[in-house]
């Protein structure tokens, strides 16, 4: 798939559904307009219905900022509807990582939150309504069974043996399902459409099966419970959506939707909707193999910084406000794309840029001794907190003789071109003096564990009198005044562009990154030692981090959230 290059659009702007209508910034809004243009709807009533199998992926957060936007944007209501009709599979946990990731998000739903569970009652009539009309039928056949029976996209179904039960048998048999008389998996409830139908959808669906399973809310009241394909479309009539909108695999779905409303359905009904569902590069996005991923140890849980989830995002460091960016970036399409993970590293590179304060922190440290520095002494020099925001002020940052750098920024035999620091060379160290290396120290084995340095006293400001020119800036931490930090050092799950498409005798787990995760202890200016977590800092020359909530001040601890190198920024100026 090609890799998707848009720019910006933007979706949340406010209307009254009186006034008139904006002009329209996708297809789905021209439809909208549409639709109040011609009185189809009165209003606009959008809803978010995930299932709570799992937590919610980038991929739902796009979908939250247009179903919620969508209803922002036209004086609106959107729902929040908890597609709970698999209770093997769901859990109140994902139930309150969902309103959570929601409300981080910075949306509100209308009302109470909504479930399916919640029309269990209504479905379950309803089914009552279309076995009287005959268009629905108690089946025998297992899963197994139904599924070899009903053909191929280009070959017809076989009718099952137990289509033409009359009425008054499969209303007994169906309420005898519901009191629990048959054990899991020995009977569901089928409409009766057309076995032979083009849309595999339409050949005789289920809409009921059994199962024994404890509900997380309506405990042991059922033990057959709706299919999706039953329970959605209703639950959108029963709601009053005005737009339900869906990702394009329910665009097949979409007759069948039809159908059921056909049945019981008066007045407004839902419009559905498709659109071109998320698919970013170098990850996974669906439930299935991400629990695959938690659930054998691939991550450290739904919440590992190097998952594609929004709790995820969120302990990487994340803000909603590049999420939105770049779900707005992204846009709405009608074809699937594969959309490249630098266009969200560059969202969040392009929102922390002017909100995240500037700090020094040295991942892997270098002992300096500075010897013509007095050894006592420690003065404090001004660091600027953010370049690209005049109110983040000042800090003072405390310099003494002995410091850290970065061992990366020392070479005994430099290459021609090194810039920092090396025997005999000078460097300006960020904010403060230049120095110049006099003496490498090793150990036994040869290796490099101290240098000595001198520096210039009338260079205090960065610059010399004498007019000299140093080419190399570095960074540095007071070793007096460090504090030791654990430092997690992220990149991207999986080694291919999309793990999903394996090769043959391969799973995708074949296909993560042996390096997505690398564990450094380093040395951080005594700044942040009240951070909260989850606060964004950029590490001055090495990326944007932040504070991990597990961080307390005796175990300070940052996610890295993403490298400074910014590849979409400069794929968009080759572009343009």
């Amino acid at each position: 798939m090609d890799i998707l290059l848009t720019t910006v659009c933007k979706i949340f702007i406010h209307c009254d559904i009186g006034m008139e209508i904006p002009q329209s910034t996708n297809f789905i809004e021209e439809i909208i307009n549409e639709d109040l243009k011609n009185n189809v709807c009165t209003g606009v009533i959008t809803r978010f219905p995930p299932e709570p199998n799992g937590y919610l992926h980038i991929g739902h957060a796009k979908s939250i900022c247009l179903n919620f936007g969508i209803a922002i944007k036209y004086n609106g209501r959107c729902n929040l509807r908890l597609d709970d009709t698999n209770p093997e599979k769901e859990d109140v946990e994902y139930v309150e990582s969902i309103k959570h990731d929601i409300q981080w998000l910075g949306f509100n739903w209308d009302g109470e939150v909504r479930h399916a569970s919640d029309y269990f009652q209504q479905l379950y009539l309803w089914a009552i309504v279309l076995i009287k009309l005959n268009k629905a039928y108690v089946c025998d056949m297992s899963a197994e069974e139904i599924a070899a029976t009903r053909g191929t996209p280009s070959q017809p179904g076989k009718e099952s043996p137990y289509r033409n039960r009359s009425v008054e048998e499969n209303l007994d048999l169906f309420e005898r399902m519901k009191n629990g008389e048959f054990p899991d998996g020995s009977k569901t409830l089928r409409a009766k459409i057309d076995i032979s139908s083009p849309n595999m959808h339409m050949r005789d669906p289920v809409m009921y099966r059994i199962k024994h399973a404890t509900h997380h809310r309506t405990g042991d009241t059922w033990c057959i419970y709706p299919t999706y394909d039953w329970a959605h479309g209703q639950s959108d009539y029963i709601e009053g959506i005005t737009h339900s909108i869906c990702t394009l695999e329910f665009e097949v779905h979409r007759p069948l939707y039809d159908w059921f409303l056909d049945q019981i359905a008066s007045g407004q009904r839902p419009r559905q909707i498709e659109f071109a569902r998320l698919n970013l590069s170098y990850t996974v996005m669906s439930k299935r193999m991400l629990l695959k991923l938690v659930q054998e140890g691939y991550v450290s849980g739904w919440d590992d910084p190097r998952m594609p989830t929004i709790a995820g995002l969120r302990r990487r460091g994340y803000t909603p406000d590049s999420i939105k960016i770049f779900a707005r970036t992204v846009g709405v399409a009608k074809k699937d794309s594969m959309v490249d993970i630098a266009l969200l590293e560059h969202c969040i590179r392009e929102d922390l840029n002017t909100k995240a304060n500037r700090v020094m922190c040295v991942l892997n440290p270098l002992k300096v001794i500075i010897t013509n520095y007095p050894e006592n002494k420690v003065e404090y020099v001004e660091g600027i907190n953010n370049p690209e925001n005049q109110d983040a002020g000042i800090r003072k940052i405390p310099f003494s003789r002995i410091i850290y750098i970065e061992r990366d920024d020392f070479m005994e035999n430099p290459p021609k071109k090194f810039f920092r620091l090396s025997p005999g060379s000078e460097v300006r160290l960020r904010y403060t003096y230049f120095i110049q290396c006099t003496d490498v120290i090793k150990d036994t084995s040869g290796n490099i564990i101290e240098l000595h340095c001198t520096y210039d006293p009338q260079t205090k400001d960065g610059y010399a009198p004498d007019g000299r020119k140093v080419k190399g800036t570095i960074h540095w931490v007071s070793a007096q005044h460090s504090l030791p930090v654990l430092v997690h050092l992220y990149d991207r799950l999986f080694t291919r562009e999309d793990p999903s498409q394996v090769d043959e005798g391969n799973d995708f787990t074949d296909y993560i990154n042996p390096d997505s995760l690398k564990t450094v202890h380093g040395v951080i200016e005594p700044s942040v030692s009240n951070a909260k977590a989850f606060t964004n800092f950029q590490f001055e020359r090495l990326g944007y981090f932040t504070v991990d909530p597990d961080s307390h001040n005796n175990n300070v601890i940052f996610n890295r959230t993403v490298t400074l190198k910014d590849t979409w920024a400069k794929i968009v100026q080759k572009e343009g």
